[in-house]
């Protein structure tokens, strides 16, 4: 071979080489080399992500005392469960709603900072009223309710345990191990 035809080969594979460089597809890697040696070894990495699992400090575990029966709970992190702790301990007189949840009055309204406009709580979970400012025990099954805040899960059979109570009740709520 002569000189003349290596150069244009050189410059017809820098062609191809520039034109599917300019078709790649956004996110796809593409040889910096025009030799086929480094284009058979480029790769793309796949998409790191910036989870983490929660760390101890993350959780926040919460007692509720009521008629000598403690029970525990787990926050969510949110702003609302935040204000939550920041007036604990505290003492609420909860009354049974519809026979699915016990309410009570706290001191002061707790943040909606973030939250959806209501929710459909499950059985067991420690739930916020936003428009009476009510902690609420949910131990049955209660819908979607515009109002309600999930601030947390009572851990065990605490459902199925405050069902079995009758009439108002007085709870204490205090940061566990407090």
């Amino acid at each position: 071979m002569t000189p003349g035809p290596l150069r244009s080969a050189a410059a017809l594979f820098g062609l191809v080489a520039l034109a599917l460089t300019a078709c790649a597809s956004p996110g796809t890697t593409t040889p910096d080399a025009v030799s086929p040696s480094t284009a058979a070894t480029a790769t793309t990495a796949p998409p790191t992500t910036a989870t983490s699992a929660p760390t101890q400090k993350d959780v926040m575990k919460i007692e509720i005392r009521i008629s000598g029966q403690l029970f525990t709970a787990t926050l969510a992190d949110s702003a609302a469960s935040r204000d939550l702790v920041a007036q604990l301990p505290v003492t609420v007189e909860m009354v049974d709603h519809g026979g699915v949840e016990k309410t009570g009055p706290l001191p002061s309204p707790l943040s909606l900072e973030a939250q959806p406009a209501g929710a459909d709580p499950d059985v067991g979970d420690l739930g916020y009223y936003a428009p009476g400012s009510h902690v609420v025990l949910y131990y049955g099954d209660q819908s979607y309710f515009t109002g309600i805040v999930v601030l947390g899960r009572m851990e065990g059979d605490a459902a199925e345990r405050i069902a079995e109570m009758d009439g108002p009740v007085t709870a204490t709520l205090a940061i566990a191990g407090s």
